[in-house]
């Protein structure tokens, strides 16, 4: 990456704070003014889906984001959770380059590693005292 995509990164995440903190203060408005404030939030989400959006096709080459697009369809959780961490990686300058679809498909592993380690398996026992043995002493 270079100094202009970088800037453009960390001009996007920073409008995306300034939405976030002012997010906060609007919940102390007048009870007249709560459609306006519902527009504002509505507007805020799509600002910063944009920046989201302007960070990702900074930092993907094509391939990988038609793959994640596509991921996205499927498993929306997924793809957000692979996007959050190739912006923290791109914002913490971890990203030297733009991420292929070889590398799209490590991260993908990685996460899917991580969920097959959440999962949680209930084991249920036999009930022990089944009336059907009674009907094999007949």
């Amino acid at each position: 990456m270079d100094d202009s995509e970088l800037e453009q990164i960390r001009k996007a995440r920073l409008e995306q704070l300034k939405a976030q903190g002012s997010g906060g203060g609007g919940g102390s408005s007048a009870g007249g003014q709560r459609s306006a404030g519902g527009q504002d939030d509505e507007q805020q989400k799509r600002k910063q889906e944009e920046a989201r959006q302007h960070i990702l096709s900074q930092i993907l080459l094509p391939e990988a984001a038609d793959r994640l697009g596509r991921i996205r369809l499927v498993k929306e959780q997924r793809a957000t959770d692979v996007e959050n961490r190739l912006i923290m990686l791109a914002q913490s300058g971890q990203l030297r380059q733009k991420v292929t679809e070889e590398q799209l498909k490590e991260l993908l592993n990685a996460v899917a590693d991580n969920k097959e380690q959440e999962k949680i398996v209930v084991s249920r026992r036999k009930v022990w005292d089944d009336d059907d043995d009674d009907l094999l002493d007949l």
